[in-house]
């Protein structure tokens, strides 16, 4: 067999699975931390049940992957795992989830192991959605995942400074309402509406476009310029609120909410 017909053959079982996502479906990738409980809490011994430095790690992967050759409007992460809202009109690599699977799966590994100094791997998957109602309740899917973790993680390592083991905690809690554990943490006192928001709800990077003042050269005067730069938003809203600050971002408009900007002054 001659070597052009063999590659061409060959390329037909490689592409057998590259069905194109179509134009007008809405592409949210999520990526998750591949063994990350051994990473945090054996490997590299980060506070539990939130840990700041983590935190940072994944806010710098998060950047990276916004700036990384993709049209993504929002990166947002909880726990270990960072979800990508692309653009509507982005057609990196013809929209063949092969490629945007693969690559983005290789960018979040490469700038994680790199900003914690040991190799570390994350995995990715496609959502692919029919429109912006749809998108909106992703993201508050995984916003009501963020509140859940944060309750029952507190609930947790409190037991487990407590000196139970694992497999009391896990049954303990397993018979608990959401309220008995808010009383739990009450009780031991730890405010549940007080913790961070982060925490809570996890956080967001965007772009946002800022006035700064330039110096131009041909007139020799100083003058405004418009500047695009990534903003990362740990005091994201809740509910009604987050779903119209995404609609805006989905329109087009500033991600923000109606009654104002969110989260404080970068």
């Amino acid at each position: 067999m001659r070597s052009d017909d063999l590659e061409t053959r060959m390329r037909r079982f490689e592409a057998a699975l590259d069905v194109p996502i179509p134009p007008g479906f809405q592409i949210v990738a999520r990526l998750d931390g591949r063994s990350f409980t051994r990473l945090t809490h054996e490997v590299c011994d980060f506070e539990a049940p939130f840990d700041r430095g983590f935190h940072d790690l994944m806010a710098a992967t998060s950047r990276h992957l916004m700036e990384c050759g993709f049209n993504i409007l929002l990166a947002y992460s909880e726990s270990d795992e960072i979800s990508l809202l692309f653009h509507p009109d982005d057609g990196s690599f013809g929209r063949k989830p092969r490629k945007l699977i693969s690559v983005l799966a290789g960018e979040a590994s490469s700038a994680f192991s790199l900003a914690l100094g040991r190799a570390a791997a994350f995995d990715a998957r496609l959502s692919v959605l029919p429109g912006p109602e749809q998108v909106v309740d992703y993201l508050r899917w995984r916003m009501n995942d963020a509140a859940r973790c944060c309750l029952n993680g507190h609930a947790y390592w409190l037991l487990r400074g407590q000196g139970l083991s694992a497999r009391t905690v896990a049954g303990r809690l397993q018979g608990m309402s959401r309220t008995d554990k808010h009383e739990l943490l009450f009780q031991h006192g730890i405010n549940f509406d007080a913790l961070p928001s982060w925490q809570k709800r996890g956080f967001g990077v965007y772009w946002q476009e800022r006035q700064i003042v330039c110096h131009n050269p041909l007139t020799n005067k100083e003058t405004l310029a418009r500047r695009r730069s990534l903003y990362t938003d740990d005091e994201l809203p809740w509910k009604d609120d987050y779903a119209a600050a995404i609609r805006r971002l989905l329109a087009g408009l500033e991600f923000r909410a109606a009654d104002g900007d969110l989260g404080s002054s970068p």
